[in-house]
């Protein structure tokens, strides 16, 4: 990489990882950064993984507040977005890639539809659930369709955050910044999981990896202040306008 493309990369990690704490896209600037500059397509894939974990850990670490506000459901999402992860790795490095790309950004669009409509969607099911208390645990059905969350997050990742909030919201009444929360996690752990897997037997670029790390460990942080401040319907706003977005150009690219 020449020095200009340094900077591209370390500026997409900065980018990437306020959208990890935010709308939850962030791979979607990143991946394509890396293969704009002569990666392949797998190599980007894995040290785009690794790169961006920071921007997990920092964001995850940013929202501390509200992760400790539900420790029950903090624990279960570490665990089912994290034991996702490895199948997740696993699969991108045995399958060909063509395998999801073709879903992936119809994946993308039904999420973000679903994040559009969980405000109606969830006051239609409390008004039809037979138990009035607020949903704050996770139930068995969410925690299978987190994990399955937590799986595409270990294979490609691009979307997984916006994946993670439909599921989240739909399966609980928690806070809209609990749940934003609670997907950063869900991301850290999906990039932990396969960072370890990727470390030990995939290919890496990685001067790459240090540049995406060094952009998206502020970037994370950032994201998490920005995240907090933002009134719930601007960000729901943000992840379905910047994901149907971002599908559409993988649809049409």
């Amino acid at each position: 990489m020449t020095w200009v493309d340094q900077l591209v990369v370390l500026a997409a990690g900065l980018g990437a990882g306020i959208l990890t704490s935010t709308v939850g896209v962030a791979s979607l600037l990143s991946f394509p950064v890396l293969v704009a500059v002569g990666l392949p397509p797998v190599v980007a894939n894995t040290s785009n993984t690794v790169g961006m974990t920071p921007a997990g850990l920092s964001g995850s670490f940013g929202y501390r507040r509200e992760l400790a506000e539900h420790p029950g459901a903090t624990a279960a999402v570490l665990i089912t977005a994290g034991g996702g992860s490895i199948a997740g790795a696993l699969l991108l490095l045995w399958l060909p890639g063509s395998v999801f790309e073709a879903v992936v950004p119809w994946l993308i669009l039904g999420t973000c539809v679903l994040v559009g409509v969980q405000p109606r969607l969830s006051r239609f099911l409390r008004q039809h659930a037979v138990d009035d208390e607020p949903r704050v645990r996770i139930s068995g059905f969410t925690t299978v369709f987190a994990t399955l969350t937590g799986a595409y997050g270990g294979y490609f990742g691009a979307g997984s955050g916006v994946m993670m909030m439909a599921v989240l919201g739909l399966g609980t009444d928690l806070e809209f910044r609990t749940v934003n929360a609670l997907k950063t996690l869900a991301v850290m752990a999906s990039n932990v999981v396969a960072t370890v897997i990727f470390v030990a037997i995939a290919d890496l670029d990685w001067r790459a990896v240090g540049l995406l790390a060094a952009g998206s460990v502020v970037g994370g942080y950032v994201g998490a202040h920005i995240g907090r401040r933002l009134p719930a319907t601007v960000l729901r706003s943000l992840i379905v306008v910047v994901g149907i977005g971002a599908a559409t150009l993988m649809i049409v690219r």
